[in-house]
């Protein structure tokens, strides 16, 4: 199995050495990693530049260089607009899904909003009115330990909200639950964020399929079990890799268009320091799959472990910089709790990419 992962991104495509788009976006690419791997093992990793890429393709058997010549396609793919209800979103550029949580055990707010249906409405209005793209809206807390909640409380929760925000702002469902992502749609919800890519309950992809709305699939050691735990990994950045193209599979088998699916490394989820790190610095390799990627990075705790330990409230900082390496890498939907900080980020970060395409003259 060979894996593609664009380096040596560029400012410009026009410059010394040819370069490729990377998935219809800001960035341009002029080499790509070539990662060979069997029974989760890597062999030793080849760096080929985009002039010789037909010439390299050509060193290999058939069906490897099919698989290849498919997989270097989907790198450099637009990807599809995605209609969120009356809202379309163009990935030409990185897009900020908030995050609005309404459980008494957040991790991230202490759960100030749970019982509070017009704060929360008013918290994701803020969000939008801040330049988030989307709200995602969670009923259910995904931190490590935290006690499973009925589905029956998580739509009590959940809808009010929904259909505070619905018609006026995008509203993702951020559940593993067949009922609540239904309860949610019918509210007015526009698309579901499920930590287990719809492996937790047997009916969420025949909802999903019904609904035709987009889906987010997220890795996970056992999503069945739960989004935590497992036993370890070999190679992370692999196993997560194909852990997604597995799940793509089964969401297309169960009639969901391939153009509506989103994918997530999960990070935090189940993985050590190590392991997000590994993810955060590979995360160009899941363009590879052909969808678009979610970074939710956001306040997490390798943060803290990176930086003295900070405690939630004081992660401000390496968000944003996670933000930002998500943005070079070329995601495009960023969830973050800290939206007014990360928008602003992008909007530096994009005027630095124009400015770059600018001609000079003289």
């Amino acid at each position: 199995m060979l894996y593609l992962r664009p380096i040596r991104f560029a400012d410009t495509p026009v410059g010394a050495e040819p370069v490729a788009r990377l998935a219809g976006g800001l960035l341009w690419f002029a080499s790509v990693e070539v990662i060979a791997a069997e029974g989760g093992r890597r062999g030793a990793p080849r760096i080929v530049p985009v002039a010789e890429w037909e010439a390299f393709l050509a060193t290999l058997p058939g069906p490897e260089a099919e698989a290849a010549a498919a997989t270097f396609a989907r790198l450099t793919a637009p990807r599809a607009p995605l209609t969120l209800g009356a809202r379309v979103l163009r990935f030409d550029q990185p897009h900020v899904a908030g995050i609005l949580n309404v459980t008494p055990d957040s991790f991230s707010d202490g759960g100030k909003l749970h019982d509070d249906p017009e704060a929360a409405a008013a918290r994701g209005f803020d969000m939008i009115a801040a330049g988030a793209s989307l709200v995602d809206l969670g009923g259910e807390s995904t931190r490590p330990g935290a006690t499973p909640v009925w589905e029956g409380d998580e739509v009590a929760r959940t809808r009010p909200v929904v259909e505070r925000l619905a018609g006026a702002a995008p509203v993702s469902i951020d559940t593993r639950k067949g009922p609540v992502m239904e309860a949610a749609l019918a509210a007015g919800a526009v698309m579901v964020n499920d930590i287990s890519s719809l492996a937790w309950d047997p009916r969420a992809a025949a909802i999903v399929a019904g609904a035709g709305v987009p889906v987010v699939l997220m890795h996970s050691p056992d999503p069945v079990k739960g989004p935590h735990g497992g036993q370890g990994y070999r190679d992370v950045l692999i196993e997560a890799y194909d852990f997604l193209a597995a799940r793509i599979a089964f969401a297309e088998s169960a009639g969901i268009d391939r153009a509506r699916i989103i994918v997530d490394p999960g990070i935090g989820f189940g993985k050590t320091l190590a392991d997000n790190l590994a993810l955060l610095n590979g995360l160009a390799l899941f363009h590879g799959l052909g969808c678009p990627i979610m970074l939710g990075a956001s306040r997490k705790r390798l943060i803290g472990a990176l930086a003295g330990e900070a405690p939630v409230e004081a992660r401000l900082g390496g968000s944003v910089a996670l933000a930002l390496l998500g943005a070079q890498a070329g995601a495009q939907l960023l969830r973050v709790h800290d939206v007014a900080e990360t928008v602003q980020a992008l909007k530096v970060w994009r005027g630095l990419r124009d400015a770059a395409l600018t001609p000079r003259l003289g």
